[in-house]
């Protein structure tokens, strides 16, 4: 297979490091050198040619290719297992209703939240449990980064350049998860965003950093979503106010007592709709009196309806834990699910020219 992309010879392995930093091919912290043979492996793994169209940036018309994501992916430690889930994620990133450019470009700092589903966590030994926000195994920390390394070299998504959030948050080095699917009785994030059984997917969403909860003093199931919604209703009024894709993480521990309850996700999901709602008059409680403007009345809710929530099984199976990943603006940006490899039963993303 022929690369197309322009190639260094280095005499070491420091030199190698340097030589990356110096250009600004780096988010900061070492890097594999992206060696033709090591490319040419994640290429072949994926069944793609180097010059094949993944899609075009919209904004600035810019064609990502799949030899472009495989240098990167390879930069950011990945194996040629883990890169279809890298090209599906950006598959998924690039359809139009992600809004990439805005969502990148913000000064409100949001990383790129990426969510396996299926088959596909096993076959990388990616784990929905401990630690799962933190690094819990080496494909989701790998995928995560070479999503973050690809933004910077291809769409030139550095701090200072495009990128100009105000903060950013460490979500932005790597932010993937796996569900712990073998630790729950619900439907898949996967399933529930309309793929089809026992396909593997990826849902990406322009987020926040993870707000974490904790309730360990309950098992009534409407008592545990309160907390939940409580967080919420705090991001509404300190961060954004307007609707958009929320994601709940629950972790084995409040997913046990909402199970033993026979509660499923879309109850959840009713749930939290309904409980996370603010009025525009609680904004005089966090210093924002200035934009009531005579509307304190109206009432806003998190979601605009039930499904813009995304309910993530995940994470360990001891402590009464969770979190809420908000969406870095209402509904500029959604998330968007597409399957990870072929999936005879699935519509395909768009490509767009």
């Amino acid at each position: 297979m022929q690369l197309r992309s322009r190639s260094f010879e280095l005499p070491t392995t420091s030199e190698a490091q340097e030589f990356y930093h110096s250009r600004g091919w780096t988010d900061g912290l070492p890097v594999v050198p992206p060696t033709s043979e090591a490319v040419i492996s994640c290429l072949e793994w994926a069944l793609v040619t180097a010059d094949q169209l993944i899609g075009v940036e919209p904004v600035r018309e810019c064609a990502i290719s799949a030899e472009k994501l495989a240098i990167n992916a390879v930069m950011a430690g990945c194996l040629p297992m883990h890169f279809p889930v890298v090209l599906a994620a950006w598959t998924a990133m690039l359809q139009p209703e992600f809004l990439l450019h805005g969502a990148t470009a913000s000064t409100g700092g949001c990383g790129i939240f990426i969510v396996l589903s299926g088959p596909v966590r096993k076959e990388l030994g990616a784990s929905g449990e401990i630690n799962v926000l933190g690094g819990s195994d080496r494909a989701t920390s790998v995928i995560g980064r070479a999503i973050r390394l690809g933004l910077i070299n291809i769409l030139n998504v550095s701090p200072g350049a495009i990128d100009r959030s105000t903060l950013g948050h460490p979500g932005k080095f790597s932010y993937c998860l796996a569900e712990d699917e073998e630790g729950t009785g619900w439907e898949t994030l996967g399933e529930a965003q309309g793929m089809p059984d026992q396909a593997s997917a990826v849902t990406v969403l322009a987020a926040g950093a993870p707000r974490q909860i904790m309730n360990e003093w309950t098992t009534v199931p409407e008592e545990i979503l309160d907390t939940y919604a409580a967080e919420m209703r705090a991001n509404m009024l300190n961060y954004s106010i307007w609707a958009g894709n929320y994601a709940i993480v629950i972790p084995k521990q409040h997913r046990d007592h909402l199970e033993a309850a026979g509660w499923s996700k879309a109850d959840v999901a009713n749930y939290i709709h309904d409980k996370a709602r603010v009025k525009r008059a609680a904004w005089s409680d966090v210093g924002k009196s200035a934009v009531i403007r005579g509307k304190g009345e109206i009432q806003y809710s998190a979601l605009s309806s039930p499904e813009d929530l995304l309910v993530i099984a995940a994470g360990g199976p001891a402590g009464g834990f969770g979190a809420i990943i908000p969406p870095w603006l209402g509904t500029k940006s959604r998330a968007v699910t597409v399957p990870i490899g072929a999936c005879l039963d699935c519509e395909p993303p768009a490509i767009r020219p």
